[in-house]
């Protein structure tokens, strides 16, 4: 059998209802400690707790504590697979900086769960077994890190949360997942193309998330500015194109040196420098705007948190968000 890691760091797959008042929060022990033997069948499993925390309080600290606990598990005790238990509202973010950063070649699954550990109908336990089915699987390797729930396996550069509750919440919008999860085994139906990794030791930089609206100003730009500010992701308007009010506040994020990725608001489809108006995506091309090829706000946020930390050279830059 393959020598498996678990890694707990909380979140709902990890917590309990209060019968009394219906609140879900973290118990003093976390119910998935009991399960382990269960998985025995499985693999050889070996269990840690590094965290136990709701995801929304996980940030770029945890996930680096995160990857450098993997590699260095990896190296010492060498694992075969691992498989990290996390809450799901922020588990694509995290997935995605594991699989930008982490430079070992084993499979690497992140699952959770939608419904806590005392629910009926509880989740968590069935993507636990099928995320061990899949980091034991020898055709797990080679396609970076994955997220298992729901029968499903999909990259962590595609895939996100889409529903506030449904079990079904994480998909890939326009590609779907990669593979399936039986009673019978593991099966994988597509292949990423290409992974690129970066070895940065340390997480050092700001990096600010905004959301284009109708009516969108300068303002906010402005009021940014007074921050110890890194660099900017815009969810910009469709195919990548801003107000003009708001293309003249980007313009002066870019004068002072501050990188500006765009992607779009939208969930399907890329952003392009198509029209050629005021505050559309070629003017916005030409002042410098860097276009991600594909990647939602949040993980384009990570992309440059991780980018920065490489170099923050235009080029250089601008090279890394197409190479997706």
């Amino acid at each position: 059998m393959k020598k498996i890691l678990i890694i707990h760091t909380g979140g709902t797959i990890s917590m309990k209802e209060d019968e009394k008042t219906g609140a879900v929060k973290p118990d003093e022990k976390n119910p998935l400690h009991d399960t382990i033997p269960s998985l025995k069948t499985l693999a050889d499993m070996h269990a840690e707790e590094l965290f136990h925390l709701p995801s929304p309080h996980i940030t770029p600290k945890e996930m680096l504590i995160l990857r450098n606990t993997i590699e260095e598990k990896i190296k010492k005790e060498h694992f075969q697979g691992v498989v990290i238990t996390h809450g799901t509202d922020t588990l694509e973010e995290t997935a995605y900086f594991l699989d930008l950063t982490i430079q070992e070649d084993v499979p690497i699954v992140v699952t959770g769960a939608m419904r806590s550990s005392n629910e009926i109908g509880a989740d968590g336990l069935y993507n636990l077994i099928s995320s061990v089915k899949v980091a034991s699987s020898d055709e797990a390797h080679g396609k970076g890190v994955l997220v298992v729930l729901n029968d499903e396996i999909h990259t962590a550069k595609n895939v996100t949360k889409t529903h506030t509750s449904n079990i079904a919440t994480f998909q890939s919008p326009q590609y779907g997942p990669i593979g399936i999860v039986t009673k019978r085994g593991v099966f994988f139906h597509h292949s990423p193309t290409k992974r690129v990794t970066y070895p940065i030791r340390q997480l050092s930089k700001n990096v600010v998330l905004l959301k284009a609206y109708a009516g969108m100003d300068d303002m906010i730009f402005h009021a940014i500015q007074t921050l110890p500010l890194d660099g900017l992701v815009i969810e910009a308007l469709g195919q990548g194109n801003l107000p003009p009010k708001a293309a003249k506040g980007v313009k002066s994020l870019l004068e002072k040196k501050i990188p500006v990725i765009l992607v779009s608001r939208c969930f399907n489809g890329i952003v392009q420098d198509i029209y050629g108006y005021e505050g559309g995506g070629k003017q916005l091309k030409e002042m410098g705007v860097i276009f991600s090829n594909g990647l939602n706000g949040q993980k384009a946020r990570i992309k440059l948190l991780v980018a920065l930390e490489m170099t923050n050279d235009y080029e250089k830059l601008q090279e890394m968000f197409i190479d997706e």
